[in-house]
């Protein structure tokens, strides 16, 4: 299949646009992408009449498929709040795929979204990037990309409910050391005895579940809202030379200064909301552009089902309307994101050899009345 005559947002290192280009799909993987008209038009491909063809949208923290609108408890599989620490619970064990939400997200022109555990743990699980098509979610998944913590009034207020620790931001900080330092020396002790054809120390699940982590195959997720949350985080991940992105980061742009020498990544969402807590009191929608000017690369998340995640075009316009430039708009849900999640190899922007995820719009994605004319996911199309 071939999309021609389409105003292309490829959305590579130099942020290339093709005007009047055309990409060629195979195979569910892009095969080439030009500029003019392609050779050998069939029946079945799209003419896409001078429209902007992106790269598919792509939400990079969510709790999609974990909870389910109007069911309840039932419905509620974000937080296993019985131990502060559990990295070993694998977030692809809770998600629904059947679950309305993927519908909307696919509609809105997300086919894309990072899957993760809630915040009520300080060290609460594994983190999976997934694709909105499909039934079965393990045909859906790019693969695990991340651990979640939390720090900051999620777990205090969990565990204080509970009379357990942690309840103050210095044992939620030591939980996570503890965890970390514990899954190093596992790791140590295991190379050990494979060098030396020695005996495997006893098997710790939750070390076990850390060791990718500490071997930067995947990236630490930090929930920080409040600028010494911030701080912590990077002070940890330095500590255990951790890759890392800062989730939510809602003081950011109070602290851009500071952070525009850390090579950071910023998750910021969810944006349509309220200040409901008190490390939120100082929201603004100004958050990602003045990061993003600050040199932070920056993606825009829901936070799903906190904004649903069809709001994720509308949450960049909202920032957009707020300095964020197009072109960090554009990034902040295609390559950005991606190279957040860890899945740039395969999502993210239109190149050959990346998964045929395309989007096609007729005037600004970011506007509040404008809706995808075409989706596709693996060079399927989606009906819309």
């Amino acid at each position: 299949m071939k999309i021609y005559n389409a105003k292309i947002y490829v959305c590579d290192n130099s942020f290339t646009v093709i005007d009047n280009g055309f990409a060629e799909v195979e195979n569910a993987k892009i095969k080439r992408v030009g500029k003019g008209v392609p050779d050998g038009i069939c029946e079945g491909d799209i003419d896409a009449d001078g429209k902007s063809l992106f790269p598919g949208f792509i939400d990079c923290h969510t709790h999609l498929g974990l909870t389910t609108g109007g069911v309840g408890f039932e419905g509620e599989d974000l937080n296993e709040s019985v131990d502060a620490c559990t990295p070993q619970l694998r977030i692809i064990d809770g998600i629904n795929p059947l679950d309305c939400s993927f519908e909307l997200a696919r509609k809105a022109g997300v086919t894309a979204a990072v899957v993760s555990p809630g915040s009520a743990n300080a060290v609460a699980g594994q983190i999976y990037a997934i694709k909105t098509a499909g039934k079965r979610v393990d045909k859906m998944s790019l693969g695990e990309v991340g651990i979640k913590f939390s720090l900051g009034e999620n777990p205090k207020m969990t565990y204080n409910d509970r009379d357990e620790t942690p309840v103050t931001r210095m044992a939620i900080a030591a939980v996570i050391r503890e965890a970390l330092y514990k899954a190093k020396r596992y790791g140590e002790d295991v190379d050990k005895a494979l060098s030396e054809d020695g005996d495997l120390p006893e098997y710790d699940i939750k070390s076990e579940a850390l060791l990718p982590l500490l071997d930067r195959r995947i990236k630490a997720h930090f929930h920080c809202h409040r600028a010494d949350d911030i701080f912590t985080a990077i002070r940890i991940a330095n500590e255990f030379s951790l890759d890392y992105v800062l989730v939510h980061c809602t003081d950011g742009y109070l602290i851009a200064d500071e952070l525009a020498g850390d090579n950071c990544t910023a998750v910021i969402g969810p944006v349509i909301c309220d200040r409901c807590k008190p490390e939120m009191a100082s929201l603004s929608p100004e958050n990602a552009a003045v990061l993003a000017k600050s040199g932070v690369k920056v993606a825009v998340c829901t936070d799903h089902s906190e904004v649903p995640i069809e709001y994720l075009p509308l949450s960049v316009g909202i920032c957009r309307k707020n300095g964020l430039s197009f072109e960090d708009a554009v990034l902040s849900v295609t390559r950005n994101a991606a190279e957040a999640a860890g899945i740039s190899d395969r999502v993210g922007s239109i190149e050959a050899g990346k998964d045929a995820d395309l989007v096609l719009f007729a005037g600004d994605p970011f506007e509040v009345m404008s809706s995808p004319e075409m989706v596709m996911i693996d060079g399927e199309r989606i009906e819309l």
